[in-house]
C-alpha cells in the first residue's frame, strides 16, 4: 500500500511575536520529511509556530481527517508535553500516528502511557526508519522502532547509525513560511534565519549532557559531513543568518578552517552562529578566518566558574583556563554568549550567585543559566542518588533539602538581574554594532520597536513579581 498524503508535524505553539523559539526551522523534522520524498504521493510539513489557523485543534483535526493518511510528529521537549499528548489522543483512529524526536526516544514507555493513540515510536535518527515504515515493511522487521504488541510494548533492536554523507540535506521547499524575527508584532523580514547540521555526535564526555546518547545510553560517535557538501548547502540557502547546529562546530579544527576558506573563496555573504568550546582560543589563525568568513556569534558551554564543579561535570578545563582563553577571545569582533548550570551537587548559594560576576569578569556579552537536570542516562544520576539530601524528579529535575525548586528559581532571578544591568544592556547593543551583526536598516527597526519591547519586558517582570508577592501573602495569611 502506498500512502497518498503524509503530514510531518511540529506540534509546538509559540508566540512568534517575541519568542526566539520561532527563529529557526524544525530541521530535524525536515530531514525526516525529506527522506520520505518519492515514497508518498504528497508531503506536507506543518510548523504550528507559524500556522495561526491550524493552531486550533479542531481545525487541525479536520484537516488531518479530510486529507492525511499517515501522520509523523516530532516530540522533542518537556515543554507543552501535556497539551501535545491531548492533541495526539484526539487524532482520527484510521490515520497511522508515528512519533519521533528526542523526548520520544528517551521516554518511549512513558509516551505510550500518556498517548495511547500512538502506533509507532521511532527511536533516534529517523531518516532510514521512516522509509521502511512508508514502504510497508512489517513492524517486526524495522530496526529502531517501538510499538504495541499483544504482550505489551515491543522494542526492536536499535538501527545502526548511517554515514552522515548518505543523509541528504533537508528539502527547504517543503516550508510554508520564512523564519525571521518579530519584535512586538513588527516583522524584521530582512533578518532571516536557517540552520545547517555539518556533523552529528560529539567526542567529549561532559557528564551532564545526554544529547548524544541513544535510548540505551550509548554514545553517538562524532561523524562529520564533507566540507564540499556543507558549503554547497550554505550557498543554496536564502536566509542571511545561519546557525550551525552541531554540538561543537570546531571539533575538527582543520575541517573548520577548510569550511571558512571555502566560504571566503566562494564569496558567500552570511552571518554565522555556532557552538564552540573555549579551547578555540588556542587557534588564532582559525579565529581570523572565522571573522573573515562572517562568524558573528559563538555559544560557549562554560557551565561553572568553580573548579570542583567543572571536575564533577567532566568539562576538561578549569576556571584559570577559562580566564586565559577569554583574554584571547575578547580581542576578536565576535559576540560571546555563555551557558552556565547552577544548582549543582554540593554548590552553595554564594557559588551560584558568583556566576554573574564571573561572566562579567571574563567579558561574556550575554549568558543563559539553567538549573541542573539529570536525564535518564546521565552519569550524574548515580552521583545524585548517592548524595544525601539530593533528589531527582521523574522529569530529571534536581533539588535538595537545602535548595527547593522555589529557592533555586529565586536564585536564578538574582543571577539574571545581577548580570543584566542597564549598563550590560548598553554593552550588548554596542557589541552587536562592533561585530556588525545587524545592518543599518535592521538597527533602525530595533530603534522603532525598542521602547515598546522594553515596556513589555518590564511589565512581564513586574507581573512575575506581583504574582510571587501574591503567593507569599496567601501563604502568610493561611499560616
Amino acid at each position: 500500500m502506498k500512502y497518498k498524503h503524509a503530514l510531518f508535524l511540529n506540534p509546538y505553539i509559540e508566540n512568534t511575536a517575541t519568542s526566539v523559539m520561532g527563529l529557526f526551522p524544525p530541521t530535524g523534522l525536515e530531514y525526516v520529511a525529506s527522506s520520505a520524498k518519492g515514497l508518498v504521493d504528497k508531503l506536507t510539513l506543518l510548523d504550528l509556530r507559524y500556522e495561526t489557523e491550524l493552531c486550533d485543534s479542531g481545525k487541525l483535526i479536520d484537516f488531518i481527517r479530510s486529507q492525511i493518511d499517515i501522520l509523523c510528529v516530532s516530540v522533542g521537549w518537556d515543554r507543552q508535553f501535556e497539551k501535545i499528548c491531548e492533541l495526539l489522543n484526539l487524532l482520527p483512529e484510521n490515520v497511522p500516528l508515528i512519533v519521533g524526536g528526542y523526548k520520544a526516544t528517551v521516554e518511549v514507555e512513558e509516551l505510550f502511557r500518556a498517548c495511547p493513540r500512538i502506533d509507532i515510536i521511532v527511536r533516534g535518527e529517523g531518516e532510514e526508519t521512516i522509509k521502511e515504515i512508508l514502504k510497508g515493511t512489517s513492524r517486526e522487521n524495522i530496526l529502531g522502532i517501538s510499538y504495541k504488541g499483544s504482550q505489551g510494548i515491543v522494542h526492536n533492536a536499535n538501527r545502526p547509525l548511517p554515514d552522515v554523507d548518505i543523509i541528504g540535506s533537508p528539502d527547504r521547499s517543503l516550508r510554508r513560511n520564512k523564519y525571521y524575527m518579530r519584535i512586538n508584532g513588527i516583522a524584521m523580514a530582512a533578518l532571516t534565519f536557517d540552520s545547517v547540521l555539518s556533523a552529528r555526535g560529539c567526542p567529549y564526555n561532559c557528564k551532564f549532557c545526554t544529547f548524544n546518547l541513544n535510548p540505551l545510553g550509548q554514545k553517538r560517535d562524532y561523524a562529520a559531513r564533507s566540507v564540499e557538501s556543507v558549503v554547497t548547502e550554505i550557498g543554496q540557502i536564502s536566509a542571511n543568518t545561519i546557525l550551525f547546529s552541531d554540538d561543537n562546530f570546531f571539533t575538527d579544527i582543520k575541517r573548520s578552517e577548510e569550511i571558512c576558506d571555502l566560504i571566503i573563496a566562494r564569496k558567500i555573504k552570511k552571518r554565522f552562529i555556532a557552538q564552540a568550546r573555549i579551547e578555540i582560543a588556542k587557534y588564532p589563525r582559525l579565529l581570523d578566518k572565522m571573522v573573515k568568513a562572517g562568524f558573528k556569534m559563538l555559544f560557549m558551554g562554560i557551565e561553572s566558574p568553580h573548579d570542583h564543579i567543572l571536575v564533577e561535570l567532566n568539562k576538561g578545563f578549569n576556571s584559570a583556563e577559562i580566564r586565559r582563553c577569554f583574554e584571547v577571545l575578547k580581542k576578536y569582533p565576535i559576540y560571546y554568549h555563555g551557558y552556565f548550570i547552577y544548582g549543582n551537587i554540593g554548590e552553595t548559594e554564594k557559588e551560584m550567585l558568583y556566576i554573574a560576576k564571573f561572566a562579567r569578569e571574563i567579558s561574556l556579552d550575554s549568558i543563559t543559566f539553567q538549573k541542573l537536570r539529570i536525564e535518564k542516562f546521565s552519569p550524574l544520576r548515580k552521583v545524585a542518588e548517592n548524595t544525601p539530601g539530593y533528589h531527582v524528579t521523574a522529569r530529571g529535575e534536581l533539588y535538595s533539602d537545602t535548595f527547593s525548586h522555589a529557592s533555586l528559581k529565586k536564585i536564578g532571578r538574582q543571577i539574571k538581574f545581577s548580570f543584566y544591568t542597564p549598563l550590560q544592556i548598553l554593552k550588548i547593543v554596542k557589541k552587536f554594532l562592533v561585530v556588525k551583526f545587524f545592518t543599518f536598516n535592521e538597527i533602525a527597526i530595533f530603534i522603532v520597536a525598542g521602547p515598546s519591547l522594553l515596556k513589555s519586558v518590564i511589565f512581564r517582570e513586574m507581573k512575575k513579581k506581583r504574582f510571587g508577592n501574591s503567593l507569599k501573602r496567601i501563604f502568610v495569611n493561611n499560616t
